[in-house]
């Protein structure tokens, strides 16, 4: 009686830990399509691929202008900002260029090198934009991203997914699966054994 107890609640461990074991996995493939269907599609699409050393220029804070720069946008989505821009002498080529934060900042608005997120007070908005001109007048030479192919003439400043990036938003997944697989292999080696048991 005790003998089929226990191989009752070895099995139901076996299960658990099996389910366990694909369930992890299938997170994993989740993960994965989710990465590949928002990710690596910017990744992929991005241009400013090659990194160099850029050299302020001039830094200019124009009127407000209204963002986003896009038709259709809804009213509460408007809002007015300081443009920033500032012009960079690019290493690579010696060209005067336009800077830009990010990628998303030459979608949103192409005139200003910088797009401040939506904040209801103006005064933090207007703070923010003199400080970050501020700092590239006082930090005049610093790294950024350029297209080799010339495509794009202007750089940008960061990317939003480097390669560094992209490795390790496909980490955790990566680890997951890699548990998950370890746990049905364990599982299985543990029935198996258990039958070898079982035979002799």
């Amino acid at each position: 009686m005790l003998g089929k107890k226990l191989v009752t609640a070895q099995k139901r461990g076996e299960t658990r830990a099996l389910c366990l074991g694909l369930g992890m996995v299938a997170c994993s493939m989740m993960m994965y399509f989710f990465i590949g269907i928002t990710i690596v599609p910017f990744y992929t699409k991005s241009v400013w691929t090659t990194e160099t050393v850029c050299k302020v220029l001039k830094v200019n804070i124009m009127d407000k202008v209204l963002c986003p720069n896009s038709e259709g946008s809804e009213d509460e989505d408007v809002f007015p900002y300081p443009c920033l821009q500032v012009w960079v002498n690019l290493t690579a080529s010696g060209q005067e260029v336009m800077l830009y934060h990010t990628e998303d900042t030459l979608d949103k608005n192409p005139k200003c090198s910088y797009v401040p997120d939506k904040l209801e007070n103006s005064k933090e908005v207007k703070a923010r934009v003199e400080t970050i001109a501020s700092n590239f007048k006082k930090y005049q030479t610093f790294p950024c991203y350029y297209d080799p192919g010339g495509m794009q003439t202007n750089v940008i400043l960061s990317r939003l997914y480097p390669p560094k990036g992209l490795l390790f938003a496909f980490l955790w997944p990566t680890l997951m699966f890699t548990g998950g697989c370890l746990i049905i292999v364990l599982v299985k080696i543990s029935q198996y054994v258990s039958m070898l048991s079982a035979w002799q």
